[in-house]
C-alpha cells in the first residue's frame, strides 16, 4: 500500500469534500422543506444531490484503489462505506479523528483536543439537522404520525442525540425508525468523542500540574 499517496489524497480532498457535503445538505434541505417551490427547482436540487453523491462515490473508489487492500478495504473502512451510501451521515467522519487522538503517543497538544471537541460539536449539529430532515421526509403525512412539522422533527432529533428521549414524538414508519436507530448510534459516538476528549485533556492537565509542583516537606 502506498501510504503517502493515500495521505496526500486525503489532505487534498478534505476541504473540497467538506464544502460538497454542505452543498449536498443545502440541496436536500431545500428539496424537503420548500414544498411550494416550482417543480423545476426541485429537479435542480435532485440533480445537485445526485451529482455530489457521484463525487463522494468517486472519492471512495480512489481511496479504495490507493489503499491496495482490495475487498479488505470495505470492512476495514466501514465508516467510509457507510457515509458514501448515506451521504447525510458524513458528519460521522469525526470518529477516525477521535480515534487518532486516543492512540497518539506522548502528550497530545491542546490544539488537537480542541479540534476534536469543535469538530465533534459541529458534526453533532449537522447530524441532528440531517436526521431531522430525513425523518421529517419519511414521516410527513404518514398515518398516525406524531411528527407533523419540521419543528417537531428538530425537537425529536435534539432529544434523541442527547439521549433524553421524552417519547412525545416518535417515528412510526419503517424508514423513520431506521434513521432513528442510526442517529442514536451516531449521537452516542459523537457525544462520547466530546466528553472523552475533554476528560482526557483535563486528566493530562491535572497530571502535568501535579508533576511540576515541588514536593512538600
Amino acid at each position: 500500500m502506498d501510504e503517502s499517496r493515500s495521505v496526500r489524497w486525503a489532505q487534498r480532498t478534505e476541504i473540497p469534500l467538506f464544502v460538497a457535503s454542505l452543498v449536498f445538505l443545502a440541496a436536500y434541505a431545500t428539496h424537503v422543506l420548500a414544498t411550494r417551490m416550482p417543480a423545476f427547482w426541485h429537479v435542480v436540487c435532485l440533480f445537485v444531490i445526485l451529482s455530489l453523491w457521484l463525487l463522494f462515490a468517486a472519492d471512495y473508489v480512489v481511496r479504495w484503489r490507493l489503499s491496495g487492500q482490495g475487498l479488505r478495504f470495505i470492512p476495514t473502512h466501514m465508516l467510509h462505506t457507510v457515509v458514501v451510501i448515506l451521504p447525510l451521515l458524513r458528519p460521522l467522519r469525526i470518529v477516525p479523528l477521535y480515534d487518532a487522538v486516543q492512540r497518539k503517543a506522548g502528550q497530545p497538544r491542546l490544539s488537537l483536543h480542541a479540534r476534536v471537541i469543535s469538530y465533534a460539536g459541529l458534526s453533532t449539529l449537522l447530524l441532528g439537522f440531517s436526521g431531522a430532515l430525513a425523518v421529517y421526509q419519511a414521516e410527513r403525512g404518514a398515518p398516525g404520525a406524531t411528527m407533523r412539522t419540521f419543528g417537531d422533527a428538530v425537537w425529536w432529533a435534539a432529544s434523541t442525540l442527547t439521549t433524553v428521549g421524552y417519547g412525545d414524538i416518535t417515528p412510526v414508519t419503517p424508514m423513520g425508525r431506521t434513521i432513528a436507530t442510526g442517529m442514536m448510534i451516531g449521537g452516542l459516538a459523537l457525544l462520547g468523542a466530546v466528553t472523552g476528549s475533554f476528560s482526557s485533556w483535563l486528566m493530562q492537565t491535572f497530571t502535568r500540574d501535579g508533576d511540576e509542583r515541588p514536593p512538600g516537606r
